[in-house]
């Protein structure tokens, strides 16, 4: 254990700080999951498993709308700066979403507020992937980024899950989304530690190298 510890911190800068932001981001989310369908039935006026479903569906459409083209922006400009603004402006804009959870009332005002959330991953999703596979270590890219799915998303949403079904039970929805509005929040200001160390990505860094340049 002491070895693969060890082994963790030789990564570089860029992708141990990314795992932690993973998980702050991944355990906001996953503290009201469990209960959010309980949230719907509560507090959304008519609320039911159809609100829910098309609740979800207007995050995944709005999503997977956006996300191919603001991906392919981002490809097409140089460097990571661009990549590092997206990010921080979709999880900044993000935190606002548990918050908005609170005042919602009416299916409609459900489907717009996981609109917005969709529209804010369809930056954050494709930048998050670009900069932290350009930062991988050559020879440690599977154990990074099963590091990324065990840490950031297994132990973060399996802790998450367990202590929000208890957070709802004793203090209510408001509290719940207000802890999980502050991590995504904490996640955004956690970026900004790596700011300085995006860069213009050189033709050398490239993931396919000899894939001719889009500027030709």
């Amino acid at each position: 254990m002491s070895r693969v510890f060890k082994r963790i911190f030789s990564f570089n800068k860029i992708v141990r700080i990314f795992v932690v932001i993973d998980f702050f981001f991944n355990s906001a989310f996953g503290l009201f999951a469990p209960v959010f369908a309980i949230f719907i039935l509560d507090q959304i006026v008519g609320g039911s498993a159809k609100v829910a479903g098309l609740a979800a569906a207007s995050y995944w459409v709005t999503k997977s709308v956006f996300q191919l083209p603001i991906a392919n922006f981002l490809d097409k400009t140089d460097g990571e700066r661009d990549d590092f603004w997206a990010l921080f402006f979709g999880y900044l804009l993000s935190s606002l979403v548990p918050l908005l959870y609170i005042l919602a009332r009416e299916p409609v005002h459900l489907y717009l507020i996981q609109a917005f959330l969709g529209f804010c991953m369809a930056w954050a999703v494709p930048a998050w992937y670009g900069i932290f596979t350009r930062h991988l270590d050559s020879g440690h890219i599977s154990f990074e980024w099963s590091l990324q799915s065990v840490f950031s998303v297994g132990i973060a949403t399996s802790a998450a899950t367990a202590i929000g079904g208890y957070v709802a039970d004793i203090w209510g929805f408001e509290i719940l989304f207000i802890a999980a509005s502050i991590l995504i929040f904490v996640s955004a200001l956690l970026l900004l530690l790596v700011r300085k160390d995006m860069k213009p990505l050189q033709p050398s860094t490239k993931i396919v190298p000899e894939r001719p340049s889009h500027h030709l």
